[in-house]
């Protein structure tokens, strides 16, 4: 894939519930932040949202809340685009280098698709204001028909160090093909590893690699450091680079994230 001037690059995050893939998305925010390689859009696209926390950021409405409202609340003499794009537009949550918005919950009853039509109209209009894109994805992806993201330039499938891990993070990678989205690299991540990782999951994650499209980005270790912080409540960004977890997810963005000219 080639840098498409104007629009932002893509950089999506995928991976069954548990397995770290919020935190990692943090962690891709913090790369591009400390890389000057801003301005960052980060979209939570998770149901169960909480990308905010890990940045340190307060979410005052959701895309969610918006696409529910315009069916109802969208006022004599305004469009319903008008209206999307209004409210969508003061949800932006801007910070030093990154801006984030929250998908929120999935649809209730009722038909939406105009609402994720006129969603995905506005998405691909802010791409043009960002050098990076970063979707924080739920495990079915459902969200990149959502806002029609075609064309994602990286790919990282979050494992955790499990066998059932691995191979729901296959299955993950296999579901772009169904849903039309061009990947310029779907790279496997197996997060929470032992610092020993058994021959057994070595193996295993060698196994998926050479017979899917995957390519192997590396093992991040288990980190206390990280726990500390989510319980704590402290914002990912505040880690120190010299962190083993922030030098290793360093390492594996600088070899899998394309400098957008």
């Amino acid at each position: 894939m080639t840098n498409i001037p104007n629009k932002a690059l893509c950089l999506a995050m995928a991976g069954k519930g548990g397995t770290g893939k919020t935190t990692l998305s943090a962690l891709l925010v913090k790369y591009l932040v400390s890389r000057k390689l801003t301005p960052v859009l980060a979209v939570d696209a998770d149901a169960n949202a909480n990308l905010n926390e890990l940045l340190g950021v307060e979410v005052e409405t959701t895309l969610g809340e918006i696409r529910d409202r315009m069916k109802t609340e969208t006022p004599p003499g305004m469009t319903k685009n008008e209206y999307m794009e209004m409210h969508i537009n003061q949800a932006i949550i801007e910070e030093t280098g990154f801006d984030l918005i929250v998908m929120g919950q999935p649809e209730g009853p009722g038909c939406y698709c105009m609402a994720n039509s006129i969603l995905a109209q506005v998405i691909e209009k802010l791409m043009k204001s960002y050098r990076y894109l970063i979707v924080d994805n739920e495990a079915g992806m459902e969200h990149l028909s959502r806002l029609n993201l075609r064309d994602i330039e990286t790919l990282f499938v979050v494992s955790d160090a499990s066998s059932r891990g691995v191979l729901t993070a296959t299955r993950i990678a296999s579901l772009t093909s169904s849903l039309g989205v061009e990947v310029g690299k779907k790279v496997l991540i197996v997060n929470k590893a032992p610092k020993e990782v058994p021959e057994a999951l070595d193996k295993q994650v060698r196994e998926a690699t050479e017979k899917t499209d995957l390519v192997f980005g590396g093992y991040i270790s288990q980190s206390e450091t990280v726990f500390t912080y989510e319980v704590e409540q402290r914002p990912l960004l505040e880690l120190e680079e010299s962190s083993d977890v922030v030098k290793t997810a360093f390492q594996i963005f600088d070899r899998f994230v394309p400098v957008k000219n």
